[in-house]
């Protein structure tokens, strides 16, 4: 069995996966304004897998037929024809899902009015609005022989390409952006009458409307045509090795190289006459490695994710309050609670507010000393930073390492590493060759004249408006073993030349990958001594082959293997001889899932973790991550229910078999079990029983 066989194209995967969140967008027991959110994150999804992935398989045959590796090149070409047709099938989904949504919509009187749907109460509204509030933020570019279209785009943004048409002459084309940073595009008409009806027009729809407000007085037209356009960039950079500049400059020029990158895709109104379509793609210079298709009327839709409700309340998902602890809230000081046992939380299902008091707290406790975290993302108004501030104002030692090549946050991660090192903080920007994952936190209190570190262990980034969305397990600990190699992290981040020993912590690059390869292997010896054995974890991405492997050996030795996989998965299950005893389910719901966690029955001696770190190669070998074991009994017995009643699920998970044609787990006889549901069900149930 060839390798093609083996492993799934990881690429492949991804779409795969964010099928499964189109999915979430067709399904009618889904509320319609959820619906056409999960429209806008696919969107958004789906120009990130462009901007990194496409674009990385781009680069790989460029690569490939610089070196004369016809072989590789010509793999790498057929899998990017596979990525190609498989967001054109997408596409076309994407496209009758939303004529659908937009039917579920107007049932509850939600209309979203075209340009040739709207009336002259609705133009003569519009038109005013136009003209007081949208065109001061309209400078369109008119193209001659000399303009370098490609220069003057951004990747982000959504277009309207125009062509200005005189009889008798060729036609000229301009650009207009769609100014969607400026003002929100969705633009709520007042009523005419039926106060029902709700009648939202897009921004991109409002301009079309008024074009010639736009060009009359500086151009001569006899008709104008605006289609919408969206061209995504490759988001790679380089950093350059100038000595006499430092880290913060030369990511500061590299981020100016997604400014100027080539394109890898171009997506445009179905509309759009073949005249104007060919002057686009001249103008852009797209070649056969690049994606270029029509598609539906609007572009970028990723705005969508956040498109307003202005229906009823069951038009959303209805709210789960977040939970607020007795662990932590039955205590004085979060210090005397973490000193009475460690404590797990699992957001969005506990307040985040736990850790950012923690944080707060430890600002203006006399007995805290010192305070050590590490950034990866964080809000854009850090409640998290302005605690260290007040820290530092309170003459506390603090170290925050800022991770500034966190992708898509580069330039915010700038901005504070400046605000933090004006502030009095010590900013550590990390290893320059090795990107810091880890989610840890560390306050050292001074008690009974002993110095005692308090230790946080997560799976998600500190970052209060993505714990509304995304899960994630935190752990707090008082364990001074566990703490104490915590403080060995932070060490190794600032000093990695040093060598260090971790016994407890799962370390990358330095013992992750061999740790995990060790807890399977000793599975395996426990079976054949004929004790328990089996392997549970859930990860965001498996795609590490030598882990992969690792755990086709497994289910050859007949270990029985059950994975809960988000996003990319390269093990193909279901192959005879390989990896029968293996099964791998994905949960797409309202939160997005982003823990791991890894469970090893040990013979009888179960072991549980939590971790930063996916299966993939990036994260084993060229990232520094954290994973940690839960000791306590109680907690590991959490984790495990809560997996378990995810592999219960009966709504929203989907098998991830040989073809990942994502069909949903058979219900049969069992009861509906919606996971995200049950697992919240089941903590505030804990907590009463605390």
């Amino acid at each position: 069995m060839d390798s093609t066989e083996l492993y799934f194209p990881k690429e492949l995967s991804w779409l795969s996966f964010n099928e499964r969140v189109l999915q979430e967008a067709a399904d009618k027991n889904n509320p319609a304004v959820e619906r056409i959110r999960f429209l806008g994150i696919y969107s958004n999804n789906l120009d990130e897998f462009f901007r990194v992935r496409a674009a990385d398989v781009k680069r790989q045959i460029t690569i490939a037929q610089n070196d004369d590796n016809d072989a590789e090149a010509e793999a790498l070409i057929s899998l990017l024809e596979q990525i190609q047709q498989k967001v054109v099938h997408l596409s076309e989904k994407f496209d009758s899902i939303h004529k659908d949504v937009l039917k579920a919509l107007a049932r509850y009187n939600i209309h979203i009015l075209r340009k040739d749907m709207l009336n002259d109460y609705h133009r003569t509204w519009l038109r005013n609005l136009f003209v007081n509030k949208v065109l001061r933020h309209i400078a369109p570019i008119l193209i001659d022989k000399k303009t370098d279209l490609l220069s003057r785009l951004n990747g982000t943004s959504v277009y309207l390409y125009v062509a200005i048409r005189r009889e008798g002459r060729n036609p000229r084309f301009a650009v207009v952006q769609v100014p969607t940073s400026e003002m929100s595009r969705f633009v709520l008409i007042p009523p005419e009458g039926s106060r029902k009806k709700k009648q939202i027009v897009l921004l991109d729809d409002i301009i079309q409307l008024c074009l010639a407000d736009i060009f009359r007085g500086f151009v001569k037209f006899d008709t104008l045509e605006a289609f919408s356009f969206k061209m995504t960039r490759d988001s790679e950079y380089s950093i350059n090795d100038e000595i006499d500049e430092s880290y913060v400059e030369k990511m500061s020029e590299s981020m100016k190289q997604r400014l100027i990158a080539e394109p890898v895709r171009v997506i445009y109104d179905t509309a759009m006459p073949k005249d104007m379509v060919n002057d686009l793609r001249k103008r852009l210079k797209i070649t056969s490695l690049d994606t270029m298709h029509a598609a539906g009327h609007y572009r970028n839709f990723k705005d969508f994710i956040g498109f307003p409700n202005v229906g009823r309340d069951y038009l959303e998902h209805n709210k789960l309050p977040a939970i607020d602890t007795k662990k932590f809230s039955s205590y004085n000081t979060v210090f005397d609670a973490i000193s009475a046992h460690d404590i797990l939380l699992h957001y969005p299902y506990h307040r985040f507010l736990h850790f950012t008091e923690f944080v707060r707290q430890a600002a203006f406790d006399p007995s805290v000393k010192m305070i050590r975290i590490n950034i990866y993302r964080v809000a854009s108004n850090s409640r998290i930073i302005n605690s260290l501030i007040d820290a530092v104002d309170n003459g506390k030692k603090v170290t925050v390492v800022v991770e500034i090549r966190a992708r898509f946050d580069e330039e915010a991660n700038i901005e504070w590493s400046k605000r933090m090192t004006d502030a009095g903080i010590r900013v550590v920007l990390g290893v320059p060759t090795l990107k810091i994952h880890s989610k840890l936190c560390l306050v050292t209190r001074e008690e009974r004249g002993s110095l005692i570190n308090y230790a946080h262990f997560g799976t998600g980034n500190f970052n209060e408006k993505t714990a509304k969305i995304y899960t994630d397990f935190s752990l707090f600990t008082r364990n001074q073993e566990l703490a104490n190699e915590a403080v060995s992290v932070f060490d190794l981040i600032q000093y990695p030349y040093r060598r260090y020993k971790f016994q407890h912590l799962q370390i990358s690059p330095l013992n992750a990958r061999t740790k995990i390869q060790s807890l399977i292997r000793q599975e395996i010896q426990h079976l054949k001594e004929g004790h328990k054995a089996a392997i549970t974890f859930k990860i965001n991405n498996l795609v590490d082959k030598e882990l992969i492997d690792d755990l086709y050996r497994a289910s050859q030795a007949g270990i029985k293997i059950r994975g809960i996989v988000r996003g990319m998965c390269s093990l193909v299950t279901g192959l005879k001889g390989i990896s029968e005893n293996i099964e791998i389910l994905s949960i797409v719901d309202r939160f997005l899932e982003h823990p791991r966690a890894m469970v090893f029955e040990g013979g009888g001696e179960r072991k549980v973790f939590i971790s930063s770190a996916d299966w993939m190669t990036r994260n084993m070998d060229n990232r520094i991550e954290v994973g940690c074991p839960i000791y306590d009994k109680n907690l590991q017995q959490q984790i495990v229910d809560i997996l378990e009643m995810q592999f219960q699920d009966t709504l929203k998970a989907r098998v991830i078999d040989k073809d990942q044609a994502n069909r949903y787990v058979r219900r049969g006889n069992r009861k509906k079990l919606r996971s995200q549901v049950e697992i919240y069900d089941y903590l505030k149930k804990l907590e009463e029983t605390y």
